[in-house]
């Protein structure tokens, strides 16, 4: 066998790099089973829709967008595929593992997990406002591992798969008022991190960094224009800009433990 100098390779070496490549093939979305928390609206909406288009079965989780939660499954099914709507709280270990339960009921487990639920409570310091502290904080940290570690047991009885964490530049560039929603992003990103390494091999674990893809609903219009004014690219960018993104990250077989920033080059203005 010859490489591309054209000197020869010895053959136990070729048949390896032959047997490697093979198995570097990019992960198969279609026929997966893929569970987005925060999946009936805005972001986590849309990766749940991608992932059906894509041929994945989705669980959308919700915590209290109900009616939203069973418009999304709806529209997951008219791709072919099969959906399931369950609520929970992802920062109540109880209920996620209720979630896990009913999950591997249906499916027999997952391939695929995006952690995309969020919460934009804001709080200044010095505060009062412990709740939201803690609301969002464990929304951010705790439900992302609950979720993630209730889960991996069953992605490695599948024999791997890929999850991906939505965060944002809050995560390294603090928001001012957004104390906690900061603080519970940068933890999402050590997370995905840590559970690269401890899930490796069998699992890759990545997150999306995600800058103006989809205005807040009602969002005065003077504040569409200042976040497209603090991109390099002076716009918004759209939901496929970040949908695109995490099928890459689920689709990339030799990436794990990365932060992919898909932000019109806010970070550097």
């Amino acid at each position: 066998m010859s490489h591309a100098g054209g000197a020869e390779l010895p053959a136990a070496l070729g048949a390896g790099l032959a047997a490697e490549r093979r198995r570097a093939r990019s992960m198969e979305i279609r026929g997966k089973t893929a569970l987005v928390t925060g999946g009936a609206v805005r972001i986590g909406r849309a990766i749940a829709l991608m992932l059906a288009e894509a041929g994945a079965n989705v669980v959308v989780n919700y915590n209290r967008s109900m009616d939203a939660a069973a418009q999304t499954v709806a529209a997951a099914e008219a791709h072919g595929v099969a959906a399931l709507a369950v609520q929970c709280d992802v920062s109540d270990l109880a209920a996620v593992q209720r979630m896990a339960g009913v999950t591997l009921d249906r499916f027999g487990g997952v391939d695929i997990i995006v952690n995309s639920a969020s919460d934009f409570g804001q709080i200044s310091v010095p505060t009062d406002d412990y709740e939201t502290w803690q609301r969002v904080t464990r929304i951010s940290i705790d439900g992302t591992f609950y979720v993630t570690n209730s889960l991996a047991p069953s992605m490695l009885a599948r024999g791997g798969g890929a999850i991906v964490n939505v965060i944002d530049l809050s995560a390294w560039q603090p928001w001012r008022r957004f104390t906690a929603h900061a603080v519970g992003k940068a933890g999402m990103m050590a997370l995905t991190r840590q559970f690269a390494v401890e899930l490796a091999p069998a699992i890759r674990v990545n997150a999306l960094a995600s800058g103006p893809v989809l205005p807040p609903d009602n969002h005065p219009q003077e504040r569409v224009e200042r976040a497209a004014n603090l991109t390099l690219l002076k716009r918004w960018g759209q939901p496929v800009d970040a949908t695109s993104a995490v099928r890459y990250l689920i689709e990339a077989d030799f990436v794990t433990g990365s932060i992919l920033v898909v932000d019109g080059g806010e970070q550097l203005v």
